[in-house]
């Protein structure tokens, strides 16, 4: 099983040819109202990629809440542990270019409530085989969770998506095994513009990292001494807002099946391919039968 302690926001996503420069207008094509949140996002992905995924965090008491629950429920997300906090749930404002490039604003609402692991949280943590991390919650937060005592004879990996790019803490640190920025995120927390030399430094703070950089594929590396580079499958971008957490949600899917480093990343590369050829965020998500046809057709 995979928690995933993180956040939940409702998209609100503009299709536009360009986005506006500053102090212009521009006409959009489209728009869509979409569940997503990176938390959220990570843990349909996964759920939909094969895994039993359980859900922690909060949405608020407003019209937002119930479709944002609902949404993880029809992905076969447990959400036992969503809870219902007073004020707005948390929004992203989203504009797209046709291009498939994003640009976001999130507004934390309901996740900027969250302390830490509540109620059974602690429990659900401890009998994963995986926690999904990233930084839409307030950082205290992020920390708390990372650091839930692991129960039973194997331990629960912990796998954290930088993203929006912070400072990380040296207690937040020293609790990953797994960390899995974009290449612009791996520049801002080590200062290194070349991902190569990003991928060293990373690996100077945990055991393992992934730095994907989207249409180029992604970078894996292991204190073990094991590095690796996995080309991404060429596709037509449609929308890429929910390409990286695809990727991390899947990449969880295929470690704790127990793939290793090369099998993982053809896995989630596939997902990330298959999710940014449709528009939206969960919207977006493959289903693992379709992640397995393109594995099977030669990636």
């Amino acid at each position: 099983m995979i928690s995933v302690f993180g956040s939940a926001n409702m998209d609100l996503v503009a299709y536009v040819a360009q986005a506006p420069r500053p102090g212009e207008t521009v006409t959009g094509r489209e728009f869509r109202t979409i569940p997503g949140g990176k938390g959220a996002n990570q843990a349909i992905a996964a759920a939909r990629a094969g895994a039993g995924v359980a859900f922690l965090g909060a949405v608020g008491d407003d019209a937002f809440g119930p479709g944002l629950r609902a949404v993880l429920a029809e992905a076969g997300v447990d959400t036992a542990g969503l809870r219902v906090v007073p004020g707005p749930s948390g929004v992203a404002h989203i504009v797209v270019e046709d291009g498939g490039d994003n640009s976001i604003i999130v507004v934390p609402g309901a996740n900027g409530a969250v302390t830490g692991p509540a109620g059974r949280d602690a429990q659900t943590i401890a009998r994963s085989d995986a926690l999904l991390l990233q930084l839409e919650l307030p950082m205290d937060a992020v920390v708390a969770a990372a650091h839930v005592p692991r129960g039973g004879s194997s331990r629960t990996e912990v796998i954290l998506t930088p993203a929006p790019a912070a400072p990380l803490p040296a207690e937040l640190l020293e609790a990953v095994d797994l960390i899995v920025p974009n290449e612009h995120e791996a520049a801002a927390l080590t200062g290194r513009d070349d991902p190569r030399d990003a991928l060293e430094a990373l690996l100077g703070l945990v055991p393992e990292a992934v730095v994907t950089l989207g249409a180029r594929g992604a970078l894996y590396g292991s204190r073990d001494g094991t590095r690796l580079r996995e080309a991404a499958v060429p596709v037509r971008a449609v929308d890429t807002t929910a390409a990286g957490d695809t990727f991390a949600g899947a990449l969880a899917v295929a470690r704790t099946e127990g793939a290793g480093p090369a099998r993982a990343l053809r896995f989630a590369s596939a997902a990330a391919a298959l999710s940014v050829q449709r528009e939206g965020a969960s919207t977006s998500m493959p289903h693992r039968h379709e992640i397995d046809r393109l594995l099977l057709e030669g990636l």
